[in-house]
């Protein structure tokens, strides 16, 4: 940090350190001073966990715990699925099953500070709603444990959910962790966007400001999703988006938030056939422009640009005021502007003009002159407002978007009744547009039916972008009792699919793609992850026999598990992301893999002796030379591969002899 005096008075090194500390974690920092027991909770230390503190608010109870979930490391991986996926060699797109506590943990590495936009639509807090106790353990039974989709012996259970959804401790228990481990994602710009109704906006704004700051808020966004409502009292008709950026400087700098006005690319469509059809006649452009208008219902969004109906070479405008406003002041320009035909002193506006006179004479000398005149100097000039010039305009903090829509476009994919109340994919594709750009990845780890990816892609067909997005979501079994579920359950029943949420979203999202047109050029896949646990077995020694603990220890990768699995969990675990591509050589019947650009190599086979030395070891270090990665380079083995010790050592001499010192066995 740079140094500097001001008006002669040393600087305050302690509020620079705190001001700083504000910045990473906002919620350490309040009233411009530093909360020591949170400070301990963030880093570690547990002895501060007396729930007797803990009262209901910012205090509810059991908050301390939920900060602490936050960072505790998970035990899980993720499992690849190629054969469910699509494209899954080369695709960006990610869909990850499983718990979005445990998959926020573990995308930290690979994805913290690269997400650009986050939107989630999580559980209400309603009655019917899903919340579970987070108690990740080992692997994914233990959340059907807890969430009454098994017994503790395994077998199904069928009993009703628990009804902890309607107390409000549990659900920002539930929630606190995960916004927590969100925000470590975004990128310094990035926003996240949060669905949300009245049960509990007052709760989710509180936890957001004391995550975020509340000086990183944006907007609490009025979504009016019909025009009646049924109600004893008052009929409520709409639900919120709230808006944070995880640095709103940072957001302001990287570009001003815009959306496109409604209907604009249709006039200026119908603009150009005209331009085309009349060969740059203005005067014809502009009568077939009004009769179009004219012939608009009043309600159509097109007719809201309806003075938009000059033209010139430059293209469809607006003659706008010219004048100043009216503020009182005498100094306003006043200047002669002289009409181009009789060559007199057009009239002026009694406030003055809008532009100094030298910004007037740059805009007479365009071509064509971006003033507007009457027919004589008897009408005050305008200004001309070019249409493509003016089509966005900041997001309104309330809109109607009748929420019908987007059932009928999911029950057009799938079948009738097959998602409750799914999100719209016009509005979520309009925030996307408001904050991402090309790259881009978005991110939404309550997925539900698949909205925000479907909404992903349709922006990109629009804007031929290459915005990429990642989903997670839970496994929730669905059940053909539950009035809500039969319509779900019947279409994975005959679709053959397991009658939980993720399959409906999955199948969502895939007939999505299949309704893309097959010539638009865009990544048509979708990569699909499992929540499980680690592909390494945990050390865990009998001390009555250590001998027979070594022999089951002797090979560390659990059974069943695939060379992809654990290719996959080393990635995860050097941080790199998950499309990235692992490319793979056979070399003297040995496999060897590359994972991001040579930023891993793994040889995983189970038997590696002394005769394979120099040939692996002269494959990897060609390989590497290839590459030539800007990073570290790590190189892993089997350890139970190796013929014995000596093998080992001597293969990982060869190639810390040839600068490759990060060598690790498994």
């Amino acid at each position: 940090m740079k140094v500097t005096l001001q008006d002669g008075q040393s600087l305050d090194i302690q509020q620079e350190n705190i001001e700083a500390l504000q910045q990473l974690f906002p919620e350490l920092v309040r009233d411009g001073k530093v909360n020591f027991d949170v400070f301990r909770q963030v880093f570690g230390d547990l002895g501060v966990l007396e729930e007797c503190e803990e009262k209901y608010g910012l205090n509810w109870h059991g908050k301390k715990k939920a900060r602490q979930n936050a960072f505790t490391p998970s035990l899980g991986t993720l499992l690849p699925c190629p054969e469910e996926s699509m494209d899954w060699d080369t695709t960006q797109n990610l869909f990850i099953e499983g718990d979005n506590l445990e998959v926020l943990k573990l995308l930290q590495k690979s994805y913290a500070n690269k997400i650009k936009m986050i939107y989630i639509d999580p559980p209400y807090n309603k009655e019917k709603d899903f919340i579970y106790p987070d108690r990740f353990q080992d692997n994914l039974d233990t959340y059907l444990k807890y969430t009454g989709q098994l017994d503790e012996d395994g077998s199904a259970n069928s009993s009703e959910k628990e009804t902890i959804g309607r107390k409000h401790t549990a659900w920002l228990n539930m929630m606190y962790p995960r916004i927590q481990l969100a925000k470590q994602l975004l990128t310094q710009d990035g926003a996240i966007f949060i669905s949300i109704d009245d049960s509990e906006v007052v709760s989710l704004r509180e936890i957001c400001n004391e995550i975020f700051g509340e000086e990183n808020f944006v907007a609490q966004i009025v979504w009016q999703k019909s025009k009646k409502g049924d109600s004893k009292l008052v009929a409520i008709m709409h639900e919120y988006i709230l808006c944070y950026t995880k640095n709103k400087n940072v957001a302001i700098e990287s570009g001003i938030w815009r959306t496109k006005k409604e209907g604009v690319d249709e006039v200026l469509e119908f603009y150009q056939d005209l331009v085309n059809k009349h060969d740059g006649n203005h005067e014809q452009i502009r009568e077939e422009m009004m009769k179009w208008y004219k012939s608009l219902k009043a309600s159509d969004p097109r007719k809201a640009h309806k003075h938009y109906n000059w033209s010139d070479d430059r293209g469809l405008y607006f003659a706008a005021d010219f004048a100043g406003p009216d503020d009182g002041r005498e100094s306003r320009p006043r200047h002669e502007i002289y009409h181009p035909i009789t060559g007199l002193p057009c009239k002026k506006p009694s406030t003055g003009w809008r532009w100094d006179e030298e910004k007037t004479e740059w805009a007479l000398k365009q071509n064509p002159p971006i003033v507007h005149f009457g027919v004589d100097e008897t009408t005050i000039p305008n200004r001309k407002s070019y249409l493509h010039e003016t089509a966005y305009e900041p997001f309104a903090s309330n809109f109607y978007q009748d929420g019908r829509t987007a059932t009928l476009q999911v029950e057009k994919l799938l079948d009738k009744g097959v998602f409750q109340f799914p999100k719209n994919t016009d509005v979520l594709a309009k925030l996307m547009d408001l904050v991402t750009k090309e790259n881009d990845i978005v991110l939404d780890f309550f997925a539900g039916s698949g909205s925000t990816a479907h909404a992903c892609f349709n922006l990109n067909i629009q804007d031929g972008k290459a915005r990429r997005f990642i989903m997670v979501q839970l496994p929730e079994v669905l059940s053909e009792d539950v009035k809500e579920q039969k319509s779900a359950y019947k279409y994975c029943i005959n679709n053959g699919l397991a009658p939980n949420i993720a399959e409906v979203s999955k199948a969502r999202i895939k007939q999505a793609i299949a309704s893309i047109d097959a010539e638009i050029s865009l990544d048509k896949g979708l990569k699909i992850f499992k929540l499980a646990s680690s592909n390494l077995k945990a050390w865990n020694p009998n001390a009555q026999d250590l001998e027979d603990s070594l022999d089951l220890n002797q090979n560390h990768i659990l059974d069943g598990r695939t060379e992809l699995d654990v290719l996959y969990e080393l990635l995860l675990k050097r941080g790199i992301d998950l499309a990235t591509p692992i490319e793979k050589r056979e070399i003297n019947e040995k496999t060897l893999y590359s994972i991001g650009y040579g930023a891993v190599f793994a040889c995983l086979d189970d038997s590696i002796l002394a005769s394979d030395l120099d040939v692996i070891s002269s494959a990897i270090i060609e390989w590497h030379k290839e590459l030539a990665p800007s990073n570290e380079t790590h190189i892993f083995f089997k350890d139970s591969a190796f013929q014995d010790d000596v093998v080992k050592t001597n293969l990982v001499a060869i190639l810390e002899q040839n600068g490759l010192k990060h060598v690790r066995s498994l």
